[in-house]
């Protein structure tokens, strides 16, 4: 295991935290909670249907808190008596109240119906206009990115940002490794354009964002519009950009839109030999993570600790 892996599963067990898990009828999932209860990481809490009918009037609580909260969009009583004996929406409401400090999710379920609850009940955090997500990448070749570990946004829930969006998502993504990796953030706003040697719509996005974020953060080492292996490659930086402050050696990758980010961390997971956690929500009030249905045991409970620690920082 990676070494920065390792010390945010430290930090997990300095403060283990109650993490709600949905999917529980998969295998992977109940391996999952088992390690980490014994390594106590995090104390799982595993929404199956027996324990959602169970706790009846915690049920019942969460039900009439969900309408609540939603029946000016419409939402009756009796549709949100029928959403609360849903894991996710049941987890979800546990967070909100403060019965859990964070939801896992995605094992068997899609990016859309582990965020889906989470954006209209948990809403983004303060100061925050949008949630975005970013996939912790851990690589076996510790010269990559910090140690072997990258950050790659949004992969997971911004469809087509525009430059201010795209200027949010990269802010919440230094923040984010800051608080988890603890290290110097070095940032790549990525495109097909490496300093003017292109032009397209896209590529404006990108320099309006990359403006947007120098302008907030003066001090932050950060590069846009760059292309990938100008981002990573000291040599090509060098070639391409000889001014570079990056040098090649982003350990945090922003991709211009969805599909190029989801494409890119799936290809890297595969053809590299990565592994790929998350995605990972930001900008949010509180935790709600989602996992790969291609994720193993160890992406869970590294998701896990990932949510445990995030959950010690709100």
């Amino acid at each position: 295991m990676n070494e920065i892996i390792k010390q945010i599963f430290i930090k997990a067990k300095s403060n283990p935290k109650r993490i709600a898990l949905a999917d529980t009828h998969d295998p992977r999932i109940q391996s999952a909670a088992k390690i980490a209860k014994e390594q106590k990481i995090a104390n799982p809490i595993l929404l199956t249907n027996e324990f959602i009918h169970e706790n009846n009037e915690i049920r019942k609580t969460l039900s009439q808190h969900l309408f609540e909260l939603r029946k000016e969009k419409g939402l009756s009583l009796s549709d949100a008596q029928k959403l609360i004996t849903q894991p996710i929406y049941f987890g979800t409401m546990m967070v909100k109240t403060g019965l859990a400090d964070g939801l896992v999710s995605g094992a068997a379920s899609t990016t859309h119906d582990t965020f889906k609850p989470a954006l209209q009940i948990l809403k983004t955090a303060p100061n925050q206009n949008i949630v975005s997500s970013f996939f912790v990448m851990e690589f076996t070749n510790q010269r990559i990115g910090q140690e072997g570990i990258m950050i790659f946004a949004d992969c997971g829930l911004n469809i087509s940002p525009n430059s201010d969006t795209l200027a949010q998502i990269t802010t919440q993504s230094v923040d984010s490794f800051k608080r988890l990796i603890g290290s110097i953030p070095k940032v790549a706003l990525l495109s097909y354009s490496t300093n003017n040697s292109g032009s397209g719509p896209s590529v404006d996005i990108v320099k309006q964002a990359a403006s947007i974020v120098k302008s907030q953060h003066p001090d932050l080492i950060i590069e846009g519009e760059i292309q990938a292996d100008a981002a990573i490659t000291p040599l090509v930086s060098f070639q391409k950009n000889p001014q570079s402050t990056l040098g090649g050696k982003a350990n945090i990758l922003i991709f211009p839109d969805l599909n190029s980010g989801n494409i890119a961390y799936k290809l890297v997971e595969r053809l590299a030999g990565a592994k790929a956690y998350g995605p990972i929500s930001q900008g949010i009030s509180r935790p709600v993570n989602d996992l790969s249905r291609g994720c193993s045991v160890d992406d869970i409970v590294a998701t896990i600790a990932i949510t445990a620690v995030q959950s010690q920082i709100i």
